[in-house]
């Protein structure tokens, strides 16, 4: 695992971005897992400049998203396929029909999680795979005390998540989803590369344990120990509980140019 700590979240985007560009460098088809939430969007905004200004070109690759709320009507502006199509996808040249998520609305979930899980495969397996981590350490909705070798499955949601969530429904918690389909941590470890966000001290618990701490299902994000490669890029604030700060910025500092992460 390597732990990058930067100044701001700001200066992430870019280093995350040439990962990115880096990829579809050597290749244009790739497949990227992505992730919804505020967490993500600096990266995705550096991503839509270098497509418009410099041409970075999506045409070839598909991309599968982390999870999905059940539930929720087709096309509805908080689903997470419509946020990441909003966010990303529509603002570069991707064609719409390889943009992918769990489908929340199908008759049976649990044939659909498992087919989610196959067409990834399918697909052949996941690139990069971004990730944001929650306060308490979960990734995707693989919340603490999720199995650390779960697949694509249907989860209900926590009511403190149900709840957070709601500023998102006009503040109505009972508008939130109960239920959702994600990824699960088995399936996220299979990516090729992941890279995880934390920003802010409200992150640094959650950072220090996961990075730093045993590997434990009560912080699932601590099974990115265990990943080959594994990037984990924080701020000054959520890295504020780590003890080998000072080791993770000099490692960086020294690696040279055309390494990247």
């Amino acid at each position: 695992m390597e732990v990058v700590v930067v100044p701001t979240p700001e200066d992430a985007a870019p280093i995350v971005a040439d990962a990115y560009s880096k990829l579809l460098a050597a290749k244009p088809k790739a497949v990227l897992g992505l992730a919804t939430g505020s967490t993500p969007l600096g990266v995705y905004a550096e991503l839509i400049r270098r497509h418009k200004e410099e041409g970075l070109s999506f045409a070839g690759c598909s991309s599968y998203n982390l999870d999905e709320y059940v539930g929720l009507p087709a096309g509805h502006p908080e689903g997470y396929l419509t946020f990441i199509k909003r966010e990303f996808t529509d603002q570069v040249d991707f064609d719409p029909d390889d943009v992918h998520g769990p489908d929340g609305l199908a008759d049976d979930l649990m044939k659909a999680a498992s087919d989610y899980d196959q067409a990834i495969k399918d697909a052949g397996g996941i690139d990069i795979q971004i990730l944001g981590i929650g306060g308490d350490g979960h990734l995707a909705f693989n919340m603490p005390m999720s199995s650390l070798s779960s697949r694509t499955r249907l989860k209900t949601l926590t009511s403190k998540t149900r709840s957070d969530n709601a500023r998102f429904f006009d503040g109505d918690v009972e508008a939130v989803p109960k239920m959702c389909l994600t990824q699960g941590l088995g399936t996220i470890m299979e990516a090729r590369h992941a890279i995880m966000l934390g920003f802010g001290k409200n992150k640094a618990q959650a950072v220090a344990e996961c990075v730093e701490g045993a590997l434990s299902s009560r912080w699932p994000a601590s099974i990115l120990q265990l990943h080959p490669h594994a990037t984990v890029v924080v701020d000054e604030d959520a890295a504020s509980q780590l003890r080998f700060t000072g080791y993770y910025i000099d490692t960086f500092k020294g690696k040279p140019d055309w390494q990247g992460i």
